[in-house]
């Protein structure tokens, strides 16, 4: 039986174009087939008998004749126009690449700006009006970009992906990281779950992002918090032994030590044989905790029916706008109260107290009567907690802020504590140095002496609140300080693994200049790491410590604006990737993202 032959390969038989058959058969060669100049049909195997073929069957009849010069212009026709035709499909398919790429870009600019995904199609008419007047030749171009609402919310889809996948990448390179959680309820009455990740790597580099927005649909326990930042981790691949703090607020299902979160993280984690996080209660909300110590009822009790009666009624509020305007006031109005705002108090009181005449003069215009204020005890009350609002509110500024470091907040909380313990004996000997409002209201030399017992117990009060509030971070007080400044760390209370470290670190001039100028992150990140592991190890634990959940707070802002009664129908997914866009630092890869795509035109 005779041998079956194998199927031949034409890259095995070494076939090239050759020139002559342009002459003969009007054939050219592009992009590895032979295409004839004539009808434009290809053929896929360079072999002369297919050309051949071609051309006596469709086309000698006609071009046999020409011979010579005649047949040489006649090509070169043929070869021109061929040329021109495939230039005019490189132009369009930049043209839609473009096109694509400006979706892309307009649609990350509507999530960002948190506009609806619908708005791009009014951004399409604005393009489209603008270009019919400026560049009237171009408004095809401008219609060519899609900006559909189903378009937008593709783009959307795919730029949050792809910031997310950048993220993910970025997490294997992570030494350390810590996470700072919070949570809150949209306009549907959905928990919403924010899970922020701040990570270091070997060269000190830190990536502050929203590693996840988690929709709780049913209960907010501490188990079903605690399932939602396993899935995180999961999802990005994190490693638990990298974990260094977790930040909350207050709330039992985050800082309960049996069924909350914390005390879930710290039995995981000991069921893996690692050591517990360390566990950061929001500064801020701590803060803003200790000033409830400060009801002083009988004082915001009067400051809010007052502000209310002018305020709740618009022919009221109106009369006294044109109150104070015709007494040429330094302000215009009066401030609404809102307990839930940090720095509500402090911004209302100082207004009322700068408007009381002008407001007890309005009050007395409308026929009622608030004898407290023109009481001179009252007075002096308002003055000092104006005063003593006005101290903490800078304090919650100050904490304020993303990518602080907790040494920073830690630093700004110990200022204070000195602060209050100065301020509690000037007001035991009647000093007003740092108390404007009481000092003005004193130079007026009031019928009733200044009330200092109650002022006096006031001030120990908020002092033993701080002194109860922050005892958990005073705690780590070494370890803080070792990271903030490893030179005036003292070498015997700290750890043995740092000691040796601490002693080459602390006699080394070189370094020890270098500190100065260079900011901490980039000090460490110059210490040789051969030389002193541990210390470096320990500063990029601190280094991604969040010392608030402010970074929530201010995204959970974004979540209202975002998804209003007028977007409540916005899904989880939705809500995610627009949040994402609004506050991540990473840049999309557009032009990634068009090449993996067909650059076509949508309509």
């Amino acid at each position: 039986m005779a041998k079956r032959l194998g199927k031949r390969k034409i890259d095995s038989e070494c076939r090239v174009f050759n020139l002559q058959w342009t002459n003969y058969f009007f054939f050219v060669q592009c992009k590895e087939k032979a295409v004839c100049l004539i009808c434009q049909e290809t053929v896929a195997v360079f072999k002369e008998y297919n050309l051949r073929r071609h051309y006596e069957s469709r086309h000698k009849d006609k071009y046999d004749s020409l011979q010579g010069q005649i047949r040489a212009d006649k090509l070169s026709k043929l070869k021109s126009g061929l040329l021109s035709q495939q230039n005019t499909f490189v132009p369009q398919a930049q043209l839609n690449q473009a096109s694509v790429r400006a979706s892309f870009r307009v649609a990350k600019l509507i999530a960002r700006s948190g506009k609806p995904f619908t708005d791009g199609e009014f951004v399409k008419k604005c393009m489209y009006a603008v270009a019919e007047e400026v560049c009237p030749e171009k408004k095809d171009a401008f219609n060519a970009v899609s900006l559909s609402a189903s378009t937008i919310t593709r783009r959307v889809e795919e730029i949050g992906s792809n910031v997310y996948a950048q993220l993910q990448q970025k997490t294997k390179e992570f030494d350390f990281f810590s996470l700072a959680l919070d949570e809150s309820t949209d306009v549907q009455d959905t928990a919403q779950l924010l899970i922020f990740i701040r990570g270091v790597s070997a060269n000190f580099e830190i990536c502050e992002e929203l590693a996840a927005l988690q929709s709780l649909k049913g209960t907010t326990t501490g188990e079903d918090i605690f399932d939602k930042v396993c899935q995180t981790m999961e999802k990005l691949d994190l490693d638990w032994s990298k974990l260094a703090s977790i930040t909350t607020d207050g709330a039992p299902s985050m800082v309960g030590e049996t069924r909350g979160l914390i005390g879930r993280m710290n039995r995981e984690l000991e069921k893996r044989g690692l050591t517990a996080p360390l566990r950061v209660h929001c500064l801020i909300h701590q803060q803003a905790l200790c000033c409830k110590v400060l009801k002083w009822d009988s004082v915001m009790t009067v400051v809010v029916s007052c502000i209310n009666f002018i305020r709740a009624k618009g022919l009221k509020h109106r009369q006294f706008q044109e109150f104070l305007s015709e007494l040429e006031s330094t302000h215009g109005d009066v401030l609404y109260y809102t307990e839930v705002r940090w720095l509500s108090r402090g911004r209302v009181l100082r207004r009322f107290y700068e408007l009381l005449p002008e407001i007890n003069a309005f009050l007395h215009l409308k026929d009622k009567t608030v004898p407290e204020l023109i009481d001179p005890e009252w007075k002096w009350h308002l003055a000092f907690l104006t005063d003593v609002t006005e101290i903490l509110n800078s304090l919650n500024l100050q904490l304020q802020g993303e990518g602080k470091l907790i040494c920073d907040m830690y630093s700004h909380i110990k200022a204070f504590e000195v602060k209050l313990a100065l301020l509690l004996e000037q007001v035991k000997k009647r000093n007003f140095v740092h108390l404007p409002a009481t000092q003005n209201l004193s130079t007026e030399n009031p019928a009733v002496p200044f009330p200092a017992e109650k002022c006096v117990e006031a001030l120990e009060m908020l002092k033993a609140e701080f002194g109860v509030r922050f005892s958990e971070l005073h705690v780590h007080a070494k370890e803080i300080r070792l990271f903030q400044n490893p030179f005036v760390a003292d070498i015997d209370e700290a750890q043995p693994s740092y000691q040796f470290e601490l002693a080459e670190l602390q006699n080394c001039d070189v370094l020890k200049d270098a500190f100065k100028p260079n900011s901490l992150i980039d000090f460490y990140a110059a210490l040789p790491n051969d030389t002193y592991p541990n210390i470096k190890k320990h500063a990029m634990k601190m280094s991604t410590v969040f010392g608030s959940t402010y970074i929530c707070e201010k995204t959970f802002s974004r979540m209202k604006l975002l998804k209003t009664p007028m977007r409540s129908r916005l899904t989880d997914e939705h809500l995610h990737q627009c949040l994402r866009l609004a506050v991540t630092r990473m840049e999309p890869d557009i032009q990634l993202l068009t090449s993996q795509m067909q650059a076509h035109s949508s309509h």
